[in-house]
């Protein structure tokens, strides 16, 4: 990918995780509300630990996806590569949307799946696009089709 279809991509999937973000810990507060408000039990499990379990859940999980948003978004300002600690919890983002959407396929069905693989593809694009700080794969001193097995660095 080209170094100017990289900002778009990053900048694309950063408002995507911003806006699931946001989804993620109103879904989770509604979803607490209704459990506080039926008052019964689940497995003998204290209906308020449910709920306030819900919250804290859906606010860390969605202060989570707002913080690699964050790290997309900065990577679209600065078109630089996130750092390796940044890297890393990016990966981690795209592996639980890779597991999620293996889940929302029977669940839910199959436009959350296409959503989320989405949301997935965008991440991993952008982490390829950014893969080293030379700017990416194609940059790494790729084989000269022409046959030179030694390109000289431009």
């Amino acid at each position: 990918m080209g170094a100017t279809a990289r900002r778009p991509v990053a900048a694309a999937a950063a408002v995507v995780l911003i806006v699931e973000a946001v989804g993620i810990a109103l879904l989770n507060w509604i979803l607490g509300l209704v459990v506080d408000r039926q008052d019964m039990s689940m497995g003998g499990m204290d209906p308020d630990a449910m709920s306030v379990g819900t919250w804290v859940m859906g606010g860390v999980f969605g202060l989570y996806l707002l913080f690699c948003g964050l790290v997309l978004l900065r990577a679209a300002v600065r078109d630089r590569g996130p750092g390796r600690f940044a890297r890393i919890l990016l990966i981690v983002c795209a592996v639980v949307h890779g597991l999620l959407g293996a889940l929302t396929v029977g669940l839910v069905g199959w436009a959350a799946f296409a959503g989320l693989m989405v949301v997935l593809g965008l991440i991993v694009l952008t982490l390829m696009a950014y893969d080293d700080a030379s700017g990416g794969i194609a940059d790494r001193g790729a084989p000269d089709p022409a046959g030179d097995p030694d390109p000289e660095p431009a």
